[in-house]
């Protein structure tokens, strides 16, 4: 379907349920997205799916009547990554009625939850370890479930006139994971469960401590509530509890507190942000981090101011960006031989089929999509990956009189995206990600133009 007869197909939907044209209009769907026992989790990471602790889902707004629909998604998984990405972009906006440049797809990054990476697992399967980084029947019938949601969703719009912008500090969650010396290396890795006395001693260190809340409003009638916060969302994980985690218990906790209120939640930039300070992994942490979320959630909630919103003052816009390959990735026979010997651990092979898959990626000139909502005063920002804190503190400065929500974790295939310097401090992230110290100035350069 051609641009104009899209368009033509959104104000028709718009028009058949009672918003006029020109007003904006927002549909929110929600989809079941838990995998059955046996599936793997982390990407094959941990232990597979033993048991059901809480479900998972995948939830969006579609904005309509601002041009082609514009399509925001959050999925209970731990990363959806490369070409899956774009799957995922291209069946959503086929069912809202737009392009796939207008639609933005992030994970929370549970640990406790699957993975998407097809051009990794085309990689496996060749290999004879299908089904080994995630179940691909599994990954089909949800993508379409989350689909069929979304495109019922568009037939039920529900007209918007003003839009709520609410922020507040988030207290004893947060914390750096990276602890840094006197001679400024990495000393501890604060995991999100951390047992380390002297490590949990230390500052919260860089993070934003502050939840914000993008909500949608009929009049006095809210219809919808984004929120955003930066940090890992784990406090135990790896024993094959399918779970949400806090985060996902925290949304649920507003839920029940506003239950005529659609709750979206996206992770902020937290590739080195964890609850490590605040938790040792034992199991009754869990509902303690959820209940501070929520805390900061409602306060955030309560420090709500509404504007008008209309469609006039609803902007999107895109920028690709080429993210610089890491060093360690540049050889690709390497990168197969490691692929290939079977004598490996399986863990091993199946983070080398991830590296491979996304240095071929950029071995073909791939570029990935940064994108940019405007709100009236506000700007949500869509970044990739597992993103340092201070990229979303240095977008927050690029706009000091705005409101501005970041959301990471689109585009899994990077991995972790660090500032320049922590590739030279040790720690766990450097090591593991698939870029080089390059990827600040990359990254920084499309902010500001993203935001300008």
């Amino acid at each position: 379907m051609r641009p104009f007869f899209l368009s033509i197909a959104s104000a028709l939907i718009s028009a058949a349920c009672g918003v006029a044209a020109g007003s904006l209009a927002v549909a929110t769907f929600q989809a079941d997205v838990t995998p059955p026992l046996g599936t793997p989790l982390c990407d094959g990471a941990v232990e597979p799916a033993r048991r059901i602790v809480d479900p998972l889902s995948a939830r969006g707004i579609v904005l309509l009547n601002t041009g082609k629909p514009i399509v925001l998604a959050a999925v209970d998984w731990v990363g959806i990554a490369n070409e899956g990405w774009e799957e995922w972009r291209k069946a959503l906006a086929e069912a809202a009625g737009t392009t796939p440049e207008r639609v933005t797809v992030h994970t929370v990054h549970q640990h406790d939850a699957p993975g998407y990476d097809a051009a990794a697992e085309r990689l496996l399967e060749k290999r004879g370890l299908g089904g080994e980084l995630y179940d691909p029947v599994f990954a089909r019938e949800t993508l379409a479930r989350v689909r069929s949601a979304l495109r019922e969703a568009v037939k039920q719009p529900l007209k918007v006139t003003h839009v709520g912008l609410g922020k507040a500090e988030v207290r004893q969650v947060a914390s750096n994971r990276r602890v840094l010396g006197p001679d400024g290396k990495v000393k501890y890795v604060r995991y999100s469960a951390c047992r380390i006395p002297e490590a949990r001693a230390e500052p919260e260190g860089v993070i934003d401590p502050e939840v914000r809340i993008i909500s949608f409003w009929e009049g006095e009638r809210p219809v919808a509530a984004l929120s955003y916060y930066a940090t890992h969302p784990q406090s135990h994980y790896g024993q094959g509890g399918v779970s949400a985690d806090f985060v996902g218990m925290a949304r649920s906790m507003r839920e029940a507190a506003l239950p005529a209120v659609a709750h979206i939640h996206f992770n902020g930039a937290s590739g080195n942000v964890t609850a490590g300070k605040y938790n040792d992994g034992l199991p009754e942490n869990r509902p303690v981090l959820a209940r501070r979320l929520a805390e900061g959630m409602e306060r955030a909630w309560n420090a709500t101011r509404k504007a008008p919103l209309r469609a006039e003052d609803v902007a999107w816009r895109v920028v690709p960006v080429s993210l610089p390959l890491a060093e360690r990735l540049a050889d690709s026979e390497r990168l197969r031989q490691a692929l290939d010997d079977s004598k490996a651990p399986l863990r091993d092979r199946l983070r080398a089929a991830r590296n491979l898959a996304w240095a071929e990626r950029r071995g073909a000139g791939h570029r990935t999509d940064l994108s940019c909502l405007r709100l009236g005063a506000a700007y949500v920002v869509h970044m990739p990956g597992e993103l340092f804190v201070e990229f979303q503190l240095a977008a927050q400065t690029m706009r000091p009189g705005n409101f501005v929500a970041m959301a990471a974790y689109g585009d899994y295939g990077p991995g972790y995206l660090g500032t320049s310097i922590s590739y030279s401090q040790g720690g766990y992230e450097p090591g593991a990600s698939r870029t080089s110290p390059a990827v600040e100035a990359v990254l920084m350069e499309a902010l500001r133009d993203l935001l300008k």
